[in-house]
């Protein structure tokens, strides 16, 4: 469930600049996006990766300060964060929720305002539709954001689709 926070100044405000973050340990996605006028635009997008062989500590500690240099560069007002989905393999769900902690450590220590997203309620968010598929995610995360071509690799379109998110549901919660 989201966590509106403090959040509620969105209808408020003309101009937003929202970052979303795909967590994962191996490949983080990312994606910043302005909001003018309830206008989408792109800033940038992307991943952050680790190396595979690298131990765990310094895999965290290289997405920390990956993630600072992202903030420094590009201040944004606000974060939405994919929460964790629990598949079959445990290992892969305690990494990426290792990875999705550092995230939200680093978010809070820069206090940036912080919702957090499953995966259901980004694909709703996005497509109008809780069960979508990477593709349908993929296409109207291209069609919002009036890009040429679909953002990649598929975490950073992810990222761009948190976003997306993020700024809907604050939106809809100011208006309470």
């Amino acid at each position: 469930m989201a966590t509106p926070g403090p959040c509620l100044f969105v209808s408020l405000v003309a101009f937003m600049r929202v970052l979303g973050l795909d967590p994962g340990t191996a490949t983080t996605g990312y994606g910043i996006i302005d909001v003018e006028d309830g206008r989408f635009s792109v800033v940038t997008f992307g991943v952050i990766t680790t190396p595979a062989k690298q131990p765990a500590p310094l895999r965290l500690q290289a997405i920390y300060h990956k993630l600072s240099d992202l903030l420094r560069e590009y201040r944004p007002d606000t974060a939405g964060v994919e929460e964790l989905f629990f598949g079959r393999n445990v290992t892969t769900a305690i990494s990426v929720g290792q990875a999705r902690g550092v995230l939200l450590l680093t978010l809070a220590n820069a206090g940036i305002p912080i919702g957090e997203y499953s995966p259901p309620k980004i694909k709703e968010a996005v497509t109008g539709y809780g069960n979508a598929s990477k593709e349908q995610m993929q296409l109207m995360v291209r069609n919002l954001l009036d890009l040429e071509e679909t953002p990649r690799p598929d975490d950073a379109a992810d990222g761009l689709a948190v976003a997306i998110t993020h700024y809907q549901y604050q939106r809809f919660a100011s208006l309470y």
